[in-house]
């Protein structure tokens, strides 16, 4: 076996056939976690409780007693959610020799299914970037690269950089990262993989490390619609731990294999995203997926988002002053870093937090309680909360319209490393999350769609958002572009 197959349900199928077996097929992508060492996906791989749930997975499967599609699949865990026993750092020196007692629930969830958790991948510090390079563990490496040496690689985007680049480049079948503005969306563009953000409070937060609770939503990444749609069953629904879930029990997606037509179905075409910094590839893209959808019977319409305008500018208010909040618990006196500084408590918490936080933490933190001072509150955070309302009612509006639209995920392809590290967080953010980060803000699900490579053969993908609640909806229609486009043969 030189790499593992293309889906998970087709390895589902290999199991139960018995033409292979899940501790072989840990084996093989542990084997090639370390031959990619190079990538810098993972930042921790757990080779010994990996066998250990593959052991048990197999004997399920021996016994015809698997537990569903995903028993003896091989999945990866981006490094900001807690796991049991196993190191969550956020790629941060604060809680570089943090232990968590419990797992997320997301985390739960995967392994009462059967999964098979390989390890932690790299991201940006605390989730806080769109390159995946601003990590104490060093930047990822986009796989797509030419060259993966110096500077001159592509970066895998961010913050879920590492959890993206595992999935492309065949470490493992799934991957979970978290999705603030577009953390999962933005790296499954540049990297060429299915990078789905659920509905806000359809999956569970608890025990992902939160950056901005408002937005904050686990995402899931794939190589295919279908095998996401697998991820989805098993880690949606109500949880007790996280008031923010919502408390109906969520609706099994069927199988996406069958045939569907799109015929009737309504799509929107958001004029504010043909903007600046649109590459023609891109814009060429766009145009073609929205012409075969019409060719197929769809309705293709141009819709307004106009406070689109505003998205990222409230956007980053918003972020700032929720990180300036989670932030404050890193004080280093119940977990975390803890600086050697003893001459008084004021000087320990300011010398901790000065050693366990990077630049562009810090940035957040200081900008953040700027925003929030009693002379600013009005000024800037509540301003910031009306638009925000706007925006969400921007979508209200289309979507009385429109049943899904359609957007670029990204401006351009990968940028090279090179190039991306001349701006800096904040001005690369701005750009990187565009098209994305609107979505959070309103709460609605959205996904990205690897549709085909670039002239410099790196992928180009598309978005679709949709209401809140309509997954199903969104995933058959992206299932639809899937069959379309072929952007699988890319990987055999």
């Amino acid at each position: 076996m030189n790499r593992l197959p293309l889906r998970a349900r087709v390895l589902s199928e290999c199991f139960r056939s018995k033409s292979l077996d899940p501790v072989a097929a840990t084996e093989h992508s542990l084997a090639q976690i370390e031959s990619h060492k190079q990538l810098n996906a993972f930042v921790h791989v757990s080779s010994e409780k990996a066998l250990q749930q593959a052991e048990n997975s197999k004997d399920r499967h021996n016994a015809n007693k698997p537990i569903s599609v995903l028993d003896g699949v091989t999945i990866a865990v981006k490094d900001n959610f807690c796991t049991k026993g196993i190191h969550t750092t956020c790629a941060s020196r604060m809680l570089k020799n943090f232990i968590p007692t419990y797992d997320a629930t997301v985390v739960e969830r995967l392994q009462a299914h059967g999964a098979i958790i390989v390890g932690k991948t790299n991201l940006d510090q605390f989730g806080m970037g769109s390159g995946c390079i601003d990590s104490i563990f060093g930047p990822t490496r986009n796989n797509w690269s030419e060259n993966l040496d110096d500077d001159r690689f592509h970066i895998a985007g961010g913050s879920s950089g590492g959890s993206a680049v595992a999935v492309a480049a065949g470490l493992c079948y799934a991957a979970l990262g978290s999705d603030t503005g577009g953390s999962t969306r933005n790296p499954a563009s540049y990297c060429g993989v299915v990078g789905l953000k659920p509905t806000y409070g359809l999956v569970s937060r608890h025990g992902l490390i939160p950056l901005v609770n408002s937005m904050d939503v686990p995402g899931i990444m794939t190589r295919t619609v279908g095998d996401c749609a697998s991820v989805l069953d098993a880690v949606a629904g109500p949880d007790v731990r996280d008031s923010t879930t919502v408390k109906r029990p969520f609706q099994s997606i069927p199988s996406l294999v069958r045939e569907m037509s799109v015929k009737g179905i309504r799509i929107g075409i958001p004029t504010e995203y043909h903007c600046d910094g649109l590459e023609n590839e891109v814009l060429e893209t766009w145009t073609v997926v929205a012409d075969m959808l019409e060719s197929a019977g769809a309705t293709v319409k141009a819709v307004s988002l106009p406070n689109t305008v505003s998205s990222i500018f409230v956007y980053s208010i918003l972020n700032q002053c929720e990180v300036a909040s989670n932030m404050s618990r890193y004080d280093g006196i119940e977990y975390g870093h803890r600086s050697e500084e003893d001459s008084s408590t004021e000087q320990m918490y300011a010398r901790t937090r000065a050693e366990g936080f990077n630049g562009v933490v810090k940035n957040r933190i200081l900008s953040g309680n700027y925003f929030l001072l009693r002379e600013n509150y009005a000024k800037y955070f509540q301003k910031a909360l009306k638009v925000r309302r706007l925006i969400a009612d921007d979508f209200v509006r289309a979507f009385k319209k429109v049943d899904v639209l359609l957007t670029p995920t990204t401006l351009s392809t990968a940028p090279l490393y090179k190039d991306f590290v001349q701006s800096n967080n904040r001005d690369q953010c701005a750009v990187q999350d565009f098209c994305t980060q609107s979505a959070n803000m309103a709460g609605i699900p959205a996904i990205s769609i690897p549709v085909r490579l670039s002239s410099r053969r790196l992928p180009i993908s598309l978005q679709l958002m949709g209401n809140h609640f309509t997954e199903r909806n969104l995933l058959e229609i992206a299932s639809w572009i899937e069959k379309e486009v072929d952007f699988i043969a890319n990987y055999s």
